[in-house]
């Protein structure tokens, strides 16, 4: 039987058991919540519809850092060249910047506007209009959508960006370093761990890495992942490993201490990093994972995943 690609089965899913409410229409919820009796998500419609917790069942202890707009599990894109905007209200902390338009909002804490949402049992649909992350209360000519389902501890997404540009300033046709996705884990999940060799997906010992500190500069840069995944873990090796088979570079590191909670100022973080060419009129999609769970059993849940989509 051939296999149904999983957001058709997400389409029906929704027009099934779904519930969707448009703005203007009557009163939305600020945040959804999804549990499956595993891991528990949830969802800030006043930001994006981007995921701002994830916690085992049951728990209240929420691993994605949420201390600004910047931070959360989120859509974030460049494109054209950096440039000083300041006289239009551009912030000086983020002055040249290039057209990045973000999920939750922008560096000045406006946030992004939700033009849609669906929820089925298991799965989530959201469309907003995205902010300029550099400027001040400047959304994008673009729209975001995120698909979600969860299956036991493992989020799927799939990620889509609409570009609608009549703007003249950036250029166009430029490549840039794409984060697919942003990922935030709070800094408690302080140790770094991936595959870097050459015989990956034949279960070779996997690394521990040095964690750079964005104080040094930038964060680090990682090179042939060649697995195509990374896990911020604690002590016990519990914690969140991000896998997108389309990257085998990423950017990893910590702002600040290791530690902390949601809710601080430090942070982990994970990035999957691939260049891309986004245009002025353009649609971008693409599908990335997010695992909770022990670091060994994350990666065989990784294994499996890559095995499933060749059937």
């Amino acid at each position: 039987m051939k296999k149904i690609p999983w957001f058709i089965f997400l389409f029906f899913s929704v027009l099934c058991c779904g519930q969707s409410v448009l703005p203007g229409k009557s009163k939305s919820p600020e945040q959804l919540e999804a549990n499956n009796g595993t891991i528990k998500v949830k969802f800030d419609l006043t930001r994006g519809g981007a995921i701002s917790w994830i916690s085992l069942s049951g728990s209240d202890r929420n691993l994605v850092n949420i201390a600004d707009e910047g931070r959360y599990i989120q859509q974030s894109y460049y494109a054209g060249k950096s440039i000083d905007r300041k006289s239009e209200g551009q912030s000086p902390s983020w002055s040249p910047w290039a057209w990045n338009p973000i999920q939750v909002g922008d560096a000045f804490r406006n946030r992004a506007r939700i033009l849609d949402y669906k929820q089925g049992k298991d799965s989530l649909h959201v469309k907003c209009v995205p902010m300029q992350w550099d400027m001040n209360n400047r959304p994008a000519e673009a729209e975001m959508e995120q698909w979600t389902i969860l299956k036991g501890n493992v989020l799927t997404i799939r990620n889509k960006l609409t570009c609608h540009r009549t703007d003249n300033i950036y250029g166009d046709s430029i490549l840039c370093d794409q984060e697919l996705p942003a990922v935030y884990p709070i800094s408690s999940l302080n140790i770094l761990f991936t595959y870097v060799g050459e015989k990956p997906f034949l279960n070779e010992p996997i690394e521990q890495l040095e964690v750079i500190n964005l104080a040094s500069g930038f964060w680090g840069r990682y090179e042939n992942i060649s697995e195509n995944w990374m896990a911020f873990v604690d002590d016990n090796r519990f914690g969140m490993a991000v896998y997108n088979p389309l990257c085998k570079r990423f950017l990893a590191g910590m702002s600040g201490v290791p530690g902390k909670e949601a809710a601080d100022s430090s942070t982990s973080y994970i990035a999957p990093v691939k260049k891309e060419m986004l245009t002025k009129i353009c649609v971008y999609e693409y599908e990335y994972y997010i695992v909770i769970g022990n670091l060994q059993e994350m990666r065989k849940q990784i294994y499996d995943i890559k095995m499933e989509s060749r059937k």
